[in-house]
């Protein structure tokens, strides 16, 4: 892979993401969109798609079925597209985080994945390994 075709992976996830949260998550039919992008073979529509989730986790989760939100990451997370992974944990620690009889479950399928168990993080900031920043986050709210 060339430097440009990275800088250009970088720079269509940042614009991706710029959209989602910007436009998509204002829209009228965000949760139809949602809907459909969970299920597509395209990794940044399938970015866009956890995005959604996870905030419908965060904000408006009836309706969801949280345990088989879980079951689905913990049986694609592994070998979804880096792209989707980020998203699909951003999903995973806010199901953890929101939903304390869903923590045990979320923290233990963030342990066997391991996904990002070793990512580096400045001082000061969270680790992405969900069951730390699930931990971290719970810790916070008192």
């Amino acid at each position: 892979m060339t430097t440009s075709s990275v800088s250009g992976s970088v720079t269509s996830v940042r614009v991706a993401d710029w959209l989602n949260s910007y436009v998509v998550k204002k829209h009228p039919d965000k949760e139809t969109f949602r809907k459909v992008w969970m299920t597509s073979d395209d990794p940044m529509a399938a970015r866009a798609g956890w995005t959604l989730t996870a905030e419908r986790v965060a904000k408006s989760p009836a309706g969801l079925g949280l345990p088989a939100l879980l079951d689905r990451i913990e049986s694609e997370m592994p070998n979804a597209a880096p792209v989707v992974q980020w998203t699909m944990n951003t999903c995973l620690a806010e199901i953890g985080i929101h939903f304390a009889d869903q923590r045990e479950r979320a923290i233990a399928i963030g342990e066997t994945l391991g996904i990002y168990r070793d990512y580096p993080v400045s001082k000061g900031c969270t680790s992405p390994f969900a069951p730390i920043w699930i931990n971290a986050m719970v810790s916070r709210q008192g």
